[in-house]
């Protein structure tokens, strides 16, 4: 082999190793992988059969990119361990340094005695604004109703931005006195606009006793497995505070004003 052709040998080497380690890749294996918070499931008895419900926390460390295409494979066994349910649940885009609540439930014919789920890797999207961008969309006016069938919690959901949000998903986890995560459930509101409220109502039935409920922690997000919908609505920009003009005289003298000591010049 004569030198010349040692050299080319050499960079065709190079190239071939630029190539198996482009950005991109180096990228995706720095990223952290989504973890799993909390999870837990319950089985009732219903009128059409056994019906399963679940409801968990995943946490994406990674202060850059969204988590997106997320999916939650849901397997139920009876005892003797024969599968009797097998269900694949697409979860809802992880927004940077954030977290996503969600639940979800199926009925089975047979009566299953053990619950677990897996979940799909996510894949990475960097995200077009920085994390303080996607601010969160404001739950309001929360009651609740502990009933005999059920956990009631009704409430009206915002949205802090310019456009308007076509869906967003509402999610409750219900608590026990020590922050254990007992179950939880979820609906939707459409068409929620800037300074603008929408009504949600959830009837939980995943608890069998409804007394050890003692906090129900709320949550809404954009729906859908991209990031795509939050990214639009940060884009927009944030809307304008809600300021009505006063409808009453102004006071002839300033009555609640106090005279700042001399010298103090603070604003």
């Amino acid at each position: 082999m004569t030198y010349s052709t040692r050299i080319v040998g050499a960079l065709a080497l190079l190239l071939l190793a630029g190539c198996s380690s482009s950005p991109e890749k180096e990228q995706a294996a720095s990223l952290k992988p989504l973890s799993v918070k909390e999870e837990t499931s319950s089985i009732l008895k219903g009128d059409d059969g056994y019906v399963v419900n679940w409801a968990g926390v995943l946490v994406n460390s990674n202060p850059w990119h969204f988590g997106e295409h997320v999916v939650a494979t849901v397997i139920a066994k009876d005892a003797k361990g024969k599968e009797v349910v097998r269900l694949e649940q697409p979860l809802d885009a992880v927004p940077p340094a954030g977290s996503l609540s969600f639940t979800g439930q199926v009925v089975a014919v047979e009566k299953p005695s053990q619950v677990s789920i897996q979940y799909r890797p996510a894949q990475w999207r960097q995200a077009a604004r920085i994390v303080s961008a996607f601010r969160p969309f404001p739950v309001s006016d929360v009651l609740t109703e502990r009933r005999d069938d059920g956990y009631l919690i009704t409430g009206y959901v915002g949205t802090p931005y310019r456009l308007p949000a076509s869906s967003l998903a509402v999610t409750a986890l219900l608590r026990d006195k020590n922050g254990k995560l007992l179950g939880g459930g979820s609906t939707f509101v459409d068409d929620v606009r800037a300074n603008g409220k929408r009504r949600f109502i959830l009837n939980i039935e995943s608890v069998r006793d409804t007394s050890k409920i003692a906090k129900a922690e709320l949550v809404a997000r954009t729906w859908g497995s991209s990031s795509r919908p939050y990214e639009e609505l940060a884009l927009g920009g944030i809307a304008p505070p809600h300021r009505a003009k006063p409808t009453t005289a102004p006071f002839a003298r300033d009555r609640g004003r106090q005279v700042a000591p001399a010298g103090d010049v603070r604003p």
